[in-house]
């Protein structure tokens, strides 16, 4: 799926709500699903700074595609990252770095976040795109 098509498909699913509780239970439950981080990652180099909450985010490279894991101590947060996870892993390099992530506002999650929040999701996907560079200029 490219992340067009993955996009699209979260904002369906959260459009089947109109409450904003309801749609944050759905990040609740998407964030059971995240791919979970190895423990031997859980330490303060893979601590996404920034962010209100411990996010660690780690990323492998595979067959010139990036795979993310990763885990937080906050469960709205969890769900958050899962979003992230869901559009960009498995995706190359180019692909992360071009996304746009323009579903985020679609779905209206940056408005109904904190602003703390809200810097801890462009954390987040800032530190993703950081490793789809590293991962790039190693294919180069």
């Amino acid at each position: 799926m490219t992340t067009a098509e993955i996009q699209q498909q979260i904002i369906d699913e959260f459009s089947a709500f109109d409450d904003w509780m309801d749609k944050y239970n759905l990040l609740i439950e998407m964030g059971k699903d995240t791919p979970v981080i190895d423990a031997q990652y859980k330490t303060n180099n893979h601590l996404i700074s920034g962010c209100q909450s411990r996010v660690w985010l780690h990323a492998s490279f595979t067959d010139n595609k990036v795979f993310f894991t990763a885990d937080s101590d906050a469960i709205i947060t969890k769900g958050i990252v899962n979003l992230l996870i869901r559009v960009l892993s498995g995706q190359s390099p180019d692909t992360i770095l071009a996304a746009d992530m323009g579903f985020l506002d679609q779905i209206g999650l940056k408005e109904h976040l904190s602003p703390t929040r809200s810097n801890g999701l462009l954390s987040m996907i800032k530190q993703m795109k950081m490793y789809a560079q590293v991962f790039k200029l190693k294919m180069a």
